[in-house]
């Protein structure tokens, strides 16, 4: 298996070297141009929209219900849509990304993402017979731009962007989904304060899934720039679908991550999804659950951008990964203990505070990384299939840590209403399971960095052949 790997690295090496000697002095620097930004931009919005169509009504649950005439587990069914609707279509997004390109797939996700969006509000408009079905087929289209959106940031970022810059416009666009999640946790509430309230509340996010949409129609012309920013980028995605399939389930590293990061992808999923249900329990209020959420949310946001411009000044992916993973675990476990405790919310929110920090930096850096450690094969596909990873198992610790809880006959403090449910079990687990998958990644996952070797090495060719004493290797930049 190792020998076939490293034969299929090797081979794509000597095609990096060769076509850059070439292509001749012209190469020597590549050439960055300033519409990256753009498309980075594009991306960004149709990320933040996405992610803000997805929660919704979330923490407006009873007034939706109420003005839809459904009840409240049906409401629910329209976040989970999009977990369901993800996984099955993942392998479909990957091969597109991949073999039809970049702007094809994110015109085609700001066009599900804004149909989806008109679609909620017209329902609202129309008989209350029709309401809740025509909402649910706008969710489900924003469902289906999902993973034609969040799987883009490492391929743009390989495609538009030179190796000191991947990981922070990676960091960047990946961070404009949890922006979008605490957008939506602030507009909705804010608001549809009444049930007569949703209307307008979804005629305000359609209007940016609109203008997105036309941006990205209009102003994405082409999926790649003239000239690559790397030597990588020219044959990005250059394995076919079903052979770089293979080749990660070869990977022995790939496996590692893909395991272990997947289980890191669950537990923060069960965080996001089951966060108020734990707290209530000890007499937290709801308030004070979105605050707790938000927390985790904007210094996971500025921890991944702290993260993202160490990495893409030491290219240290691996220890990055590593320490913060370690952190994350000790603030899970630090987690399933202050949770338990009443009247501790200074602990509980620098808990949360903590867990976000460290735990949501290590997303885009751990994408960075499946890239590196088994490039050549499409950067869709390594970062795809770790996606689906998160959201199958995802699917699984809901259900066990669920299945793990236990009525509690008495509990004066709650404020969850009439069910109340005791979470000690479920967190221990939760808990355990983070800490054992952290281990794992730290002791067994070992790599190279062959879409770096692959660059160094066509450079380092290239300047041999030519014997340039101006050997620098800086992008210039469009003007």
């Amino acid at each position: 298996m190792e020998e076939n790997d490293e034969e299929t690295y090797d081979q794509t090496e000597a095609l990096l070297s060769s076509d850059v000697q070439r292509r001749g002095d012209s190469q020597l620097g590549f050439k960055l141009y300033k519409r990256r930004w753009f498309v980075l931009l594009v991306l960004c919005l149709l990320n933040c929209s996405n992610a803000t169509i997805w929660l919704t009504f979330a923490p407006v649950a009873d007034q939706s219900a109420e003005y839809l005439q459904v009840s409240l587990e049906e409401i629910n069914w329209l976040s989970l849509v999009y977990m369901v609707v993800a996984i099955p279509l993942s392998f479909g997004t990957t091969w597109m990304l991949d073999t039809v390109g970049l702007r094809a797939t994110m015109i085609l996700g700001a066009w599900l993402n804004m149909v989806g969006a008109v679609l909620r509000y017209v329902g609202t408009l129309l008989d209350p017979s029709v309401q809740f079905p025509l909402v649910m087929l706008g969710q489900t289209f924003g469902a289906l731009a999902q993973p034609l959106i969040i799987f883009t940031p490492t391929k743009l970022a390989a495609l538009w962007f030179p190796d000191h810059q991947r990981a922070t416009a990676n960091t960047i666009a990946s961070m404009s989904n949890p922006l979008g999640v605490l957008l939506a946790n602030i507009i909705s509430p804010t608001m549809a304060e009444e049930s007569k309230q949703i209307p307008a509340l979804l005629l305000a996010y359609a209007v940016p899934a609109c203008i997105v949409c036309f941006l990205a129609t209009v102003g994405i012309r082409s999926s790649a720039p003239a000239t690559p920013p790397s030597a990588s980028a020219e044959l990005s995605g250059t394995e076919p679908f079903v052979q770089g399939i293979k080749l990660l389930l070869m990977n022995k590293a790939y496996l590692v991550l893909l395991l272990c990061f997947g289980s890191g992808i669950a537990v923060f999923t069960c965080f996001s999804t089951l966060l108020e249900q734990i707290l209530c329990v000890q007499g937290y209020t709801n308030d004070f659950a979105g605050l707790c959420g938000a927390l985790f949310i904007v210094f996971g946001i500025v921890g991944a951008g702290a993260l993202g411009l160490y990495v893409d000044k030491t290219k240290k992916f691996t220890e990055a990964t590593k320490i913060n993973m370690s952190f994350t675990a000790v603030a899970c476990v630090a987690f399933s203990v202050v949770c338990l405790l009443r009247e501790q919310k200074a602990a509980v929110a620098v808990v949360c505070s903590f867990f976000g920090f460290f735990g949501f930096s290590i997303y885009p850096v751990a994408m960075e990384l499946s890239v590196e450690c088994s490039y050549p094969v499409g950067e869709a596909t390594s970062a795809g299939l770790i996606f689906v990873s998160g959201q199958i198992q995802s699917v699984l610790y809901i259900i066990l840590l669920q299945a793990l809880t236990t009525p509690i006959a008495d509990s004066p403090l709650s404020t969850c209403g009439a069910a109340v449910l005791s979470w000690k079990v479920p967190m221990m687990v939760m808990g355990g399971l983070c800490t054992v998958f952290t281990c794992i990644f730290v002791i067994f996952f070992r790599t190279r960095y062959r879409r770096l070797e692959a660059e160094e090495a066509a450079a380092y060719r290239t300047k041999r052949s030519y014997g340039s004493t101006n050997t620098e290797h800086a992008p210039s930049v469009d003007t």
